[in-house]
């Protein structure tokens, strides 16, 4: 094994894993994130910025499946 130099880590063994006021993954205000619509559904705008329309389906009754 090498030799390894690291810093200093930046949080305690004790420190808890969540924060109080800090929104977990996608939950949060929908009108700041463009793509997620209030019912929890998304468009393709979530996952690009160029031409987003393009990637939504062409039938309305066709499931919104966008790129990861």
């Amino acid at each position: 094994m090498a030799n390894l130099r690291v810093g200093k880590p930046d949080a305690k063994p004790d420190t808890p894993a969540h924060t109080r006021g800090v929104n977990e993954g996608n939950k949060g205000p929908t009108e700041k994130q463009p793509g997620h619509k209030p019912d929890g559904t998304v468009t393709a705008e979530r996952s690009t910025g160029v031409n987003p329309k393009a990637h939504n389906p062409i039938d309305p009754r066709m499931p919104n499946l966008p790129p990861a």
